[in-house]
């Protein structure tokens, strides 16, 4: 189980980087709270991002994209909704829900960033 959650942890890494070269801005890492965790919550100029990063082996049965039910989407927008509350400078910003895939690539992990990757309302 460490290997996984070490493999995440690292994609989620790579994926904030990778996030950052393209301008976005990070405000949380792993916010977590009682309805769920948001990996990353990032500035993209007006726009707050709630990225979710899935690292997928070889051999998965589906995308990062793919693994992201409606389960999973209702807890990110339940958890956006906390942090928003948390933080209400940030409350009438336009807001995202970004999904990162990873993947296992040539030279170390491989990201897919996916910007507005499902609607709140779906």
């Amino acid at each position: 189980m460490d290997g996984i959650l070490d493999r995440g942890r690292r994609a989620e890494r790579r994926a904030e980087r990778m996030l950052r070269r393209r301008g976005l801005r990070t405000l949380a890492r792993n916010y977590s709270r009682r309805t769920g965790e948001i990996d990353l919550v990032m500035l993209d100029g007006d726009v707050l991002a709630f990225v979710e990063v899935r690292y997928r082996g070889q051999g998965a049965w589906t995308t990062g994209l793919g693994s992201v039910d409606g389960a999973k989407r209702q807890r990110l927008v339940r958890t956006a909704e906390l942090y928003l509350d948390e933080h209400p400078e940030h409350r009438y910003r336009g807001i995202r829900f970004d999904v990162v895939s990873a993947s296992k690539g040539h030279y170390g992990i491989a990201c897919e960033w996916i910007p507005d990757a499902f609607e709140a309302m779906d």
